[in-house]
C-alpha cells in the first residue's frame, strides 16, 4: 500500500507544493490547514509521517505534536518559518524526529521524509523470538522496534530508536555526532550538532524515569557511545 504522508500547513500554497512534490515521489498524501484538522485526520488516517508547521494560529505546530505524541509514535518532521534554536530544540525535545526551516527546498523535504520512512518501512508487530539487542538491563526488539529496560518498555521516537540502535550496536564504539547523522540520514545531510544533543537529552531522560541513568556516556569533545546500562 502506498505510504500517506499528512501535510500540515496553513498556507495553501506551501501545502500544494509538498504535495505535488510527495506524490510525485510516489507517495499519497492527505491534507490539514490548522492543527485541529490535523489531529483529527491523524486519528482517521493513521498516516506514516506528518509533516507539521510550527508556525500556525490557535493551534501551532507544537501543542499539536504534543497532542499526537501522547497516544502515537508516528514520525513528524517539523516546518518552521524562523530559525531559531530554542524552536528547533523545543520541537526534537517535544519528540519531532526532523526539522526544516522556510523557505526550503521541495526536494530536500521529499529527501528527509524518505529517509525517515526507510527506517520505519520495515516495522512489524513484536515477536518473541525476533532479533534483539542486548547490554546490560537494556534491550532493543529490532523486528518489533521496541526498546525495554529491566523489561519495563520505554516508548521512543523512531529517530530515537534509531540512534540507540546505532549506539547498541557497538558499545565500545564511541560516535561522534557526525557519524550519527551520517547513519541516519546518510552523508550531506543538513543536520545540526545540537538537534543529535537533543535526541540524546530525550532518550537519556526517557530512560532515567525507569531507573536507567546510565543509559549514554558522554565523551568530551568526541561524541556518544553505549553507557554501562546497569552492568557496572
Amino acid at each position: 500500500m502506498p505510504r500517506t504522508v499528512l501535510v500540515v500547513d496553513d498556507d495553501p500554497h506551501i501545502r500544494q507544493l509538498l504535495v505535488f512534490a510527495l506524490q510525485k515521489a510516489g507517495l499519497d498524501t492527505i491534507e490539514a490547514g490548522d492543527g485541529e484538522a490535523a489531529l483529527a485526520l491523524a486519528g482517521s488516517h493513521a498516516p506514516a509521517l506528518v509533516i507539521l508547521d510550527i508556525n500556525m494560529p490557535r493551534l501551532d505546530g507544537l501543542e499539536v505534536c504534543r497532542r499526537l505524541r501522547a497516544g502515537s509514535d508516528v514520525p513528524i518532521l517539523f516546518l518552521s518559518s524562523r530559525d531559531e534554536e530554542i524552536d528547533r530544540i523545543l520541537g526534537i525535545e517535544l519528540g519531532g524526529d526532523d526539522y526544516v526551516v522556510k523557505p526550503f527546498s521541495p526536494r530536500e523535504v521529499v529527501a528527509r521524509v524518505m529517509a525517515i520512512l526507510r527506517r520505519t518501512a520495515a516495522r512489524p508487530p513484536a515477536l518473541e523470538d525476533g532479533r534483539s539487542l542486548a547490554h546490560g538491563r537494556l534491550r532493543l526488539d529490532l523486528d518489533g522496534w521496541r526498546a525495554l529496560w529491566a523489561g519495563q518498555e520505554v516508548g521512543l521516537t523512531v529517530t530515537e530508536f534509531s540512534i540507540l540502535r546505532l549506539l547498541a550496536s557497538m558499545p565500545a564504539k564511541v560516535f561522534s555526532r557526525d557519524a550519527i547523522i551520517d547513519r541516519l540520514h546518510g552523508p550531506g545531510f543538513a543536520v545540526t550538532d545540537r538537534t543529535i544533543d537533543s535526541h540524546i537529552r530525550n532518550l537519556r531522560h526517557k530512560f532515567a524515569a525507569a531507573g536507567g541513568d546510565d543509559l549514554i556516556e558522554t565523551r568530551a569533545g568526541i561524541g556518544y557511545r553505549l553507557g554501562a546500562c546497569g552492568t557496572a
